[in-house]
């Protein structure tokens, strides 16, 4: 079942990649945050990164990877949930979150399946399952996967996990 899950996620990872994937032999160029900036899904992300100072870290040479969820995951959110967070006053929390999507190294979908949980930058665990033969990280479902960066791998996710 795994090994059929395997491929199956890797299967559709590589079938439904809007964004910006490396060629075979060609490693990316764009970092971690150039490569959502460019796919033009991730700018409640990018403004959420500035605000919580995280941009030159996701800049860094990692390697990162992150459970990024789409401007529509962030409009999830109860309203006003978003701007609360990127007031001054809220940083820790916003960086609390934020840090919470970010794993430490490049896991590939293949080795997120094995997974059950996984140690976020945050230092909480996010939990790792399988549903309806898609991958789940905390409550959120894996959209697309395997977007490679030059410091990592972008996993997209659908909706925002949050720390306990």
């Amino acid at each position: 079942m795994k090994s059929l899950l395997t491929r199956s996620f890797a299967a559709a990872a590589v079938l439904t990649l809007g964004i910006v994937t490396a060629q075979a032999g060609k490693a990316p160029e764009k970092d971690i945050v150039e490569t959502a900036v460019a796919a033009g899904s991730f700018n409640t992300l990018a403004t959420a990164l500035k605000a919580a100072g995280l941009i030159d870290t996701l800049k860094g040479k990692g390697p990162f990877t992150v459970f990024a969820p789409t401007d529509v995951a962030f409009a999830k959110l109860p309203a006003g949930t978003v701007e609360d967070l990127l007031k001054p006053e809220n940083k820790a929390k916003l960086v609390s979150i934020l840090t919470y999507h970010v794993v430490s190294g490049s896991v590939s979908s293949a080795q997120v399946v094995k997974m059950t949980s996984a140690k976020t930058v945050e230092g909480q665990s996010v939990r790792i399952s399988t549903k309806n033969g898609g991958v789940m990280i905390d409550n959120a479902s894996v959209v697309k996967a395997d977007v490679l960066a030059s410091n990592g791998v972008i996993h997209v996710i659908d909706s925002v996990i949050l720390p306990q």
